[in-house]
């Protein structure tokens, strides 16, 4: 299974790719930029101490998201629809994983404040423009990007995970505990992402009232 990482530049990008690579699954580094997608890998290699890491690439989001057979998306909320577009046509039948937060600090406001969207959440946005043959997850918003490039440690946090199609969910599951130290939990239908991606804005609180980078959260009782 490859996956696909549209942004994968950015800190949460690079900290999927970083993990999933580390745990010996097939990841391609999307980028608009060919080079900064080429430059993501070398890093990646920097800090895995490898040089030779077969089940590593770098392509243009386009080309990514035509070789993944899970495509995740990693853009800040500003970014999220104009990469959209550039990668619909090719994304079709496949699983698309949004790990985007509507973060006020992505146009200009607080990093702590939920942006409030007409489709409810940015997973159900990525869903409705991409039509019903795409099946959307969402996942990966809630674990930090501090936490994953922390290469040496586990993830101490559970991954949220809202979908509507049963199958793909469980699929994303057992990926994302793929990362050391995770724990997936599926939350139910995807307009339940509008609840779970408010959780990042509050974990970034966390972080700053308390001056640490690592803040994750976990379910009990389960």
């Amino acid at each position: 299974m490859k996956i696909a990482i549209i942004g994968g530049t950015g800190d949460q990008g690079l900290g999927l790719a970083l993990r999933f690579v580390k745990s010996g699954e097939h990841v391609i580094v999307g980028s608009r930029d060919i080079k900064k997608a080429e430059n993501a890998v070398k890093l990646i290699k920097d800090m895995l101490n490898d040089e030779n890491l077969p089940n590593l690439s770098a392509m243009t989001n386009e080309d990514a998201t035509t070789n993944g057979d899970i495509v995740v998306l990693t853009v800040p909320l500003q970014a999220q629809m104009i990469t959209l577009k550039s990668i619909k046509e090719y994304v079709q039948g496949k699983i698309f994983v949004d790990a985007t937060v509507p973060l006020e600090g992505c146009i200009g406001g607080k990093p702590t404040r939920f942006v409030d969207l007409w489709e409810g959440s940015a997973a159900e946005r990525s869903a409705a423009f991409l039509g019903n043959d795409v099946r959307v997850v969402s996942a990966f918003c809630n674990l930090s990007a501090a936490s994953l490039t922390n290469i040496n440690e586990d993830v101490e946090c559970d991954c949220l995970i809202s979908g509507d199609d049963s199958q793909a969910n469980a699929i994303v599951m057992e990926l994302a505990e793929k990362i050391s130290g995770v724990r997936s939990i599926e939350c139910g239908p995807l307009e339940n992402a509008r609840i779970v991606e408010k959780i990042t804005p509050l974990l970034i609180n966390l972080n700053i009232r308390n001056r640490i980078k690592l803040a994750g959260i976990r379910i009990t009782g389960l």
